[in-house]
This record gives C-alpha cells, structure tokens and sequence, in this order.
C-alpha cells in the first residue's frame, strides 16, 4: 500500500544548495576545448593550493554572522493567488524569521562557532503539531470487486422486479400483490444494508505525538483523566473472579495513575461482590507493579497465564522469570480465596449476612436497601507493594425503593454518571460490562488521540471500541465472532458518518451525556469577487437589505419558536462555560438559571456545579464525609424524579 507523507510547520530546516548563475558547477568531466574562458570551473582557494600558473578565484561565501535575507521569485505576486495545501506560505515565513533571529542570537552569543546542535527541540516541536489521528482508506483492489457486485445484483433486481410487475398472476391477484410487496420490503432493505459497506475506514492514531503534545517526561501529565464504570447484578451468574480480571486489568492500563478511576456498580447489593472487590484490592497491589515492570499484555491475570505463546520473547529482565513463577504462585491462591467465597455466599443464613463488626448486611434485601459506596483504593491510602499510588477503585451499589422503577443497567449507568461526578468528574467515561476486559493496555491513549485532537476533538462524542472473544475455535466457520459486524459494518459506517455505541467498550465525553451541543466552529468570511459591475452589486445589496428589514416581527418570532421546538438545546451553549471555583453558577446568573438546571440534574448543588466543569474537575469540599454525602444523596431512588433524567440526560 502506498503511503503518501505530507511536512506540516517549518519548512527551513532543509537549506537546499542555491546555485550563483555567475558560477558553474563543478563537474568530474573532462575538459572540453570548446567552452568558452568565462565559464570554466572556478576552484576555491581552501579546496586546492594555487598551482600550474592557474588563476584561483574564491567563491563568494556568506558571512555566518549576518542573517540571510529572505528573496522570493515573485514579490509583487500575492500570496491569496497561491491557494490553500500543505505550504503555509504566513506560518512558515514566520517561523523562518524567528528562526533566522534565534540563530543570529545564539551565534553572537557564542563567538560565531555555533554548530546547530540546538535545533533538536525544534523537530520535536514540529512532530507535537502534527495530527494524532488520520483516515486510511481501504485499497481499491478490495473493495471495488465488492462494490462491482453490489451494482450487478442492482442491476439483477431490477430485471426482476420488471418481470414481476409487468406478469401479474390474474387468478390470484391478492397473493401476488402481497408477495410483491414484501419482495419490494426484502430488496429494500437489502439496499439500505449496502450502503454502510461502500465506503469502509480504517482509522491509525500516533500514540508518539499524543506523548510529546500532553505527556512529556519529566513533566506533569496532561492527559485527561478518565472513569471507568463496570456494572454487574447477580455475583452466582457472573462470576466475581471474571469481574475481578476485568477490575485489574483497568487498574493496570498504560495511564496516569492519578487519572484513573474505576467504579463497580453491584446492582445485586450482594456481599460476595463487595468482598471479592476487597480481595482485589488487595491483589492489585501486586498485580498492577508487576505489568508495568514487565510490560505485559494483556492484563487480565486468567487470560495471561492461560496464553499458549513464548512468554520469554522480548523479555530480557533476568528477573522476570522468577517473579512470573511467584506472580502466577499469588494469583492461584487469590483464586482460591475468591471460589471460597463463592462457596460460602451459596449458602445464605436466614438472618442475613453480618460485617465485621456485627452490623447486618445493608443489601440483605435486594429490592429494598439503603445506598452504599465504598472506596478501597485512591489517593487516600492502598499503595502497592513498591509504595507507588494506585488509581482509585469505587464500590458503587444505588438505593432501590419499592415502588420506584429502577430502569435496570440504564439506571445503574446514570447513577455512576452523577456519583462520579461528585467524587471525580473525569471529562471522559467508559463503561464495561463485568465480562469484557482490556486487552490493550495503551487503548485509553489510543482513545484520547481522538478525544484531545485540537482540531477536532471538541466534536468527538465517543469512541466505540471493537469486541474480541476468547475461548472460540477459530476452525469453526459457524461460531459467532462477530467479525461481519465489528469489522466491515462498524467501518462502513465510521465512513458515513460514525459506528453506533454496541453498549459496552465505549469512551464517552461527559458534556455529550449532560446533553451539551458541541461548540459551532465560526464560519469564515464569505469572499466576493469583483467580476460583477459596480452598480449591479450595489443593486443586489440593496434587495438583500430590503428583504432583511421588510421581514415581519412576528413571523420572525414563529420561526424562532418552531427552531426550539424541533432542536431543544441546553439553556446556554457549551463554549459560554468558563471553569472557575465554587459559585459559578452564581456568578452568571444572567446566563445561567439556577431553576433550569436543578430540574433537568436535579436538587443537588454539588453535582449541578460539576456540569459546568467543561474539562472536569471536582469543586473543594470542607471534607470527604460531606462530599461522600452528597455522593449517596445523588444516588438515592427519588432523585430522577421530575428531572431530565433519561430524557434529556441519559447513558
């Protein structure tokens, strides 16, 4: 496949040699006797000591100590005529002034031996402008036999339903109708299906830019930080060991520790789940240091030590192998622990389950319990064995009421949506399902090379994730891997318009949840030419501004009311929010109602002042406990009611 590379930015570090008319180029040639005296080969005086009675010319050198004065081939030419592409005629003019001083500066500050070796932070600089992502279109040689095919059996469809419709069945007129019908249905639909599959994407992201642009070493991170959310209900029809390898292989990704955290909603509010998160904790402290030591993937310990491969390729740590032994030695014994637990809850004591302390179980009635949350590892505490900071690990289980519809998975979602928000309020989400695990560790950076893009970025809403399945025989062509849908559907419509969120292994921006409109890029200045005559432009001005202001007031309002009503938007615009401390909302009272966001987040003031965080962060509390409060209050039964919730604001 060809690939095409285009230079953005500085284009002067390339000084290509400028030949002077007046002097001819040197050549290995033999002499000719007929070129004329004026154009022989001039040799410099440092290349040869003067000998054989030839005259020696030096050329003429530059002075290193004067800055080179631009010249173009064409200075009365303006640089509108030249179009728009990759030679950004200002940028690059700029940057070769800037360029020209810095050197002159650097030159007179070292005596004039300046050798250019400080001109490798610039290539750097160059590299972190450039896009994190870019399309890759699929080969011709691919995809045009499939299109081919797709127009031949147009091409069929339409002889026969000619044939069809022009051969009615007179004995049976309804049944030919009717079968027509649905004939006419099945091709419709047909074609409908096609024309995601015309033009498939693929899309390559460059992690390396991503590095240098927000996490440069020896820096603090800028990458922004992110929430996971893993929900699961019944513990004996999902096992909590599959869970817990899903817990640690978040734990365990290849980001900032200080930027991720991990909530697990137990909407089953079961005990066996809240101890076999504890015993995860625990073994996270071993399990996450280890990965990173060794780069491993993936990170889910079952499907680690069950991978058939040569684990020693590209390992070269002589360590390793020992610490492997005793890493697998610590997972078969958290395995243990976590089936003694299993075989313990199967068993459920007629009073109900007991803590430690002797207090019953707060989820000891599934339908009808309090909301707990639970923190076992973040800043606070849970450090690893190595001393280094964990990321924050959030047992999460929501009020439930009788009499109150719960909504399933969706209410579970829009509760970790608010009590993440409280407690963290990362600009950025992803939920799992408790059976899917990350098999990528660097797949958070591969998402924020689209969500953190300066140039577009800000539009992205999500970033679906394809599935993989383990445990299938790859020899068997009926079993369900999904590959027709994750890997020809899902692309075709990335190259429509964007693949459609599969429920599961999806990066989401919290301001898209909230129901904020992305920010309008500003149009640029419409540009007229002058080929028309003086008085024919100034005639069609003169209409335009006649309409303008012959236009009715109130059809004016009409039109503006009907506009609300079919496209409801926020009661102010996402780029109006500005990021500032406790009272925002306050401060803006002329731009934002108080009323109007209370109803559509709801009667919590905490939360409703974190929804106007565009780049997340959480409001300072006078303490934990009173943001934990605030936390259980955000997922109480009752708190959707008379709200947006699942209208406007919704997973």
């Amino acid at each position: 496949m060809l690939r095409a590379s285009m230079s953005y930015g500085r284009g002067g570090d390339l000084q290509p040699f400028q030949p002077n008319p007046n002097v001819p180029l040197l050549t290995n040639g033999q002499m000719v006797d007929d070129i004329p005296p004026e154009q022989h080969a001039l040799v410099p005086s440092y290349i040869g000591a003067g000998g054989g009675g030839k005259r020696i010319h030096p050329l003429p050198f530059p002075d290193p100590s004067v800055p080179v004065q631009p010249r173009s081939m064409d200075p009365s030419k303006d640089l509108a005529a030249y179009g728009y592409g990759s030679v950004a005629w200002k940028e690059r003019m700029d940057g070769w002034k800037q360029k020209q001083e810095r050197l002159q500066q650097l030159r007179s500050e070292g005596g004039g031996d300046w050798d250019g070796d400080g001109d490798a932070d610039l290539t750097l600089m160059d590299e972190a402008r450039q896009p994190l992502s870019r399309k890759v279109p699929i080969s011709s040689s691919r995809i045009n036999p499939y299109r081919m095919i797709i127009i031949i059996r147009l091409v069929v469809l339409g002889f026969f339903f000619h044939y069809r419709v022009m051969h009615p069945v007179n004995d049976a007129f309804a049944l030919w109708l009717i079968s027509v019908i649905c004939e006419i249905w099945f091709a419709m639909s047909w074609i409908l299906d096609q024309f995601p599959k015309w033009l498939p994407i693929e899309r390559e992201t460059y992690l390396d830019r991503l590095s240098l642009r927000f996490d440069k070493e020896g820096q603090p991170s800028q990458l922004a930080p992110v929430d996971f959310f893993v929900s699961t209900v019944d513990p004996l029809k999902e096992p909590p060991l599959v869970t817990a390898n899903t817990v640690l292989s978040i734990l365990s990704v290849d980001y900032p520790v200080d930027k991720v955290s991990c909530y697990v909603s137990d909407d089953g509010a079961a005990m066996l789940t809240f101890e076999a998160l504890s015993e995860t904790s625990e073994f996270a402290k071993k399990w996450v240091p280890f990965c990173k030591k060794f780069n491993i993937e993936p990170r889910a310990p079952e499907w680690y030590f069950q991978q058939k491969i040569d684990y020693l390729k590209d390992k070269v740590a002589a360590s390793f192998v020992r610490e492997r032994r005793a890493m697998k030695r610590d997972y078969e014994e958290f395995k243990v622990r976590i089936n003694a637990l299993v075989a313990k809850a199967e068993k459920v004591p007629e009073e109900g389950w007991t803590m430690q302390d002797g207090s019953p179980w707060p989820g000891n009635n599934v339908r009808d319990h309090p909301g707990m949350i639970q923190v076992f590892l973040g800043q606070s505490g849970g450090h690893d064995v190595e001393g280094n900071e964990l990321p924050r690990l959030v047992y999460v289980s929501r009020e439930k009421r009788p009499g109150y519809n719960h909504h399933k998975k969706a209410g579970a979602m829009n509760a970790l949506v608010r009590v993440s928000a409280v407690l963290t309020n990362a600009p950025y989400l992803l939920n799992l399902d408790c059976d899917h695990y990350i098999n990528n560790s660097k797949a958070i950076r591969e998402a924020m090379c689209f969500m953190m893009d300066p140039l577009v970025g800000k539009k992205v809403c999500y970033v679906q994730f394809p599935q993989r399945f383990d445990g299938i025989d790859r020899h068997d062509r009926y079993a369900n891997r999904n590959v027709v849908f994750f890997d020809i559907n899902m692309k075709g419509l990335d190259g429509i318009q964007g693949p459609i969120y599969v429920g599961t292994g999806c990066v989401f921006r919290r301001q898209a949840l909230y129901g904020y409109d992305a920010p309008k890029t500003k149009k640029p200045p419409s540009r007229t030419c002058n080929c028309w005559p003086k008085w024919c432009f100034c005639f069609c001005c003169s209409n335009r501004n006649k309409k303008k202001t012959t236009k009715s007031k109130p059809e004016k309002k009409k039109r503006l009311f009907f506009k609300k009503v079919e496209n409801p938007s926020p009661a102010y615009a996402l780029g109006e929010i500005e990021e500032s401390a406790p009272g925002a909302e306050t401060d803006k009272g002329g731009i934002v109602n108080q009323q109007k966001l209370e109803k559509k987040f709801g009667q919590s003031s905490v939360f409703v002042a974190s929804t106007l965080l565009e780049n997340g962060g959480t409001l300072k509390s006078p303490s934990p406990a009173s943001l934990l409060k605030e936390a259980i209050h955000v997922i109480s039964c009752g708190y959707e009611d008379k709200t947006d919730w699942g209208k406007e604001v919704k997973t």
